[in-house]
């Protein structure tokens, strides 16, 4: 894997749409090159977010009271919320590389960070035919734990990761999440049980060294 050291951001909880404003002027910045590449921290409120193929059955009862927003990137319907890291990434890719090749990338920075805070993780490949496997994995338990959506934009990448910590996972059961129907959504505090106590602040610092983020 390449070196590609990153300007890290980090903010505590901020509205979705208030962030995907913030990271638009951030991808315009980096399209102009006025700032250099970016990793950006952060969490959201509860609110679902959609892709632009989400099927309407996949989408929630909106007798939850959690709010559904469009967005820009690829992928389907995901959820974000309060003990959720999200991490977006700016960043502006060489000539011969593609959205799909960054991906695969972020998802190997992220299995490293799992590692090192004692969750053994993987990511996978699509089989033909199927719905893309985009993200990662718990080695042991095979269940979902990051979701990954990404688009580029004249070669300035936006959007990025959500990683489950330690927050509340029934909304996941409420929606369809990824395009999966039998997609077992996880957190660390649910795959640690008791062999660690990792909080926020435990895992912030160690996904911004996996991007060699500071």
């Amino acid at each position: 894997m390449r070196a590609r050291p990153l300007t890290l951001i980090q903010d505590e909880l901020v509205d979705y749409d208030k962030a995907m404003e913030r990271m638009t002027d951030l991808v315009g910045q980096r399209q102009r090159d006025e700032r250099p590449d970016t990793l950006w921290l952060l969490s959201h409120p509860s609110v679902y977010t959609i892709g632009r193929r989400t099927p309407v059955d996949h989408l929630p009862d909106p007798a939850r009271g959690i709010p559904v927003m469009e967005t820009g990137r690829g992928g389907q319907l995901t959820y974000h919320g309060p003990g959720q890291l999200v991490g977006y990434l700016i960043v502006k890719l060489g000539e011969e590389e593609g959205i799909v090749d960054y991906v695969r990338e972020v998802e190997l920075r992220l299995v490293e960070a799992l590692g090192r805070l004692g969750l053994p993780a993987e990511r996978r490949d699509t089989p033909p035919g199927s719905e893309l496997l985009t993200g990662v994995w718990t080695s042991e338990s095979g269940r979902k734990i990051i979701s990954i959506g990404m688009r580029q934009s004249r070669g300035v990448t936006s959007h990025g990761f959500a990683l489950n910590v330690d927050g509340d996972l029934e909304p996941w059961h409420w929606a369809i999440a990824c395009g999966m129907p039998d997609v077992d959504m996880t957190s660390l505090r649910r795959e640690l049980d008791g062999r660690a106590d990792v909080s926020m602040d435990d895992v912030r610092p160690v996904v911004a060294a996996a991007f060699e983020a500071s």
